[in-house]
C-alpha cells in the first residue's frame, strides 16, 4: 500500500479527494456559521426591540406622571377643572375603547350600535370622575417609576410605587401599556396586585346578570352613578 500511495498520480489523487473534502467541510461550516449568524441576529433584533418598547413605555408612564403633576395638582385648582383636564389626560394617554370593551365582555358583541356608543360615553365619565383623584395620587409628587418588563410584542409592564409619609409601606402600581412602538397607551392599572379593568369587569358582568344580560339595564345603572358622582361632585 505504501508504495502505491507513493505513486505521484495516485497521491495527485488523493490530493484532489483532499482538497474536495475540504471544500465540502467548509462550505458545511459556512453555512453553519451563516444560520448561527442569522439566529443571533435575531435574537439580539428582538432584544433590541424589547429593550425599544420597554424604553419607550417607561419615558411613555414618567411624561405622563409629570403631565398629571403640572395639570392636576394645584391647590388652587377647583374639581371641576380638575376634572376636566383629567378627561383631556385620560384620552391622550389611555386606550379608553378597547378598555371599555374588555370590561363589557361577551356582553359586548351583545350591544347594538346606539347601545355601543351610549355605554362607551357613559364609561368615560364613570372613569373620570371616579379615578381623577385617585390618579393625582399614583402619578403624583410620591410617584417613583422603577423596572419594565416586556409581556409580548406589543405589552409592556411599567412597574411604579408611590411613596407615603410616616414610614408607611409605598403603594404598588403596575401599569400596563399596549404599543405598536410608535403610540403607547395604558390598557390597565393594577393596584397592589387588584387591576383596575378586571375589577371592573367583575361588578359590570354582577349588574349585568342581574339585568338579564341586558346592556341597556347597565346603562340605566351607570347613568345613575354617573349622575350622582357629578351632583357629588359639584357640592365639593
Amino acid at each position: 500500500m505504501s508504495g502505491l500511495t507513493n505513486y505521484p498520480g495516485l497521491r495527485e489523487l488523493d490530493d484532489e479527494k483532499l482538497s474536495r473534502g475540504k471544500k465540502k467541510m467548509l462550505k458545511k461550516l459556512g453555512l453553519v456559521g451563516a444560520l448561527v449568524s442569522i439566529v443571533l441576529s435575531a435574537g439580539l433584533g428582538v432584544s433590541v426591540k424589547a429593550d425599544a418598547i420597554e424604553d419607550g413605555s417607561r419615558q411613555f408612564i414618567q411624561v405622563m406622571a409629570d403631565q398629571a403633576i403640572q395639570s392636576l395638582t394645584a391647590d388652587s385648582l377647583v374639581q371641576a377643572e380638575r376634572v376636566k383636564r383629567f378627561r383631556v389626560l385620560f384620552n391622550d394617554s389611555f386606550a379608553v375603547k378597547s378598555i371599555g370593551k374588555f370590561v363589557l365582555g361577551r356582553y359586548w358583541r351583545k350591544a347594538n350600535d346606539v347601545e355601543k356608543k351610549e355605554y362607551l360615553s357613559l364609561f368615560e365619565d364613570l372613569m373620570v370622575i371616579s379615578y381623577v383623584d385617585q390618579f393625582v395620587r399614583y402619578a403624583g409628587e410620591g410617584f417613583k417609576l422603577k423596572n419594565a418588563r416586556t409581556e409580548n410584542k406589543t405589552t409592556v409592564t411599567v412597574f411604579s410605587e408611590i411613596k407615603r409619609s410616616g414610614g408607611a409601606k409605598p403603594i404598588n402600581v403596575d401599569w400596563r401599556v399596549g404599543t405598536n412602538g410608535t403610540i403607547y397607551k395604558v390598557l390597565d392599572v393594577v393596584v397592589e396586585g387588584a387591576s383596575m379593568s378586571n375589577t371592573l369587569r367583575s361588578d359590570f358582568g354582577s349588574i349585568l346578570r342581574q339585568k338579564n344580560g341586558k346592556v341597556s339595564g347597565l346603562i340605566d345603572v351607570l347613568k345613575k352613578k354617573t349622575l350622582s358622582l357629578q351632583t357629588e361632585m359639584q357640592n365639593q
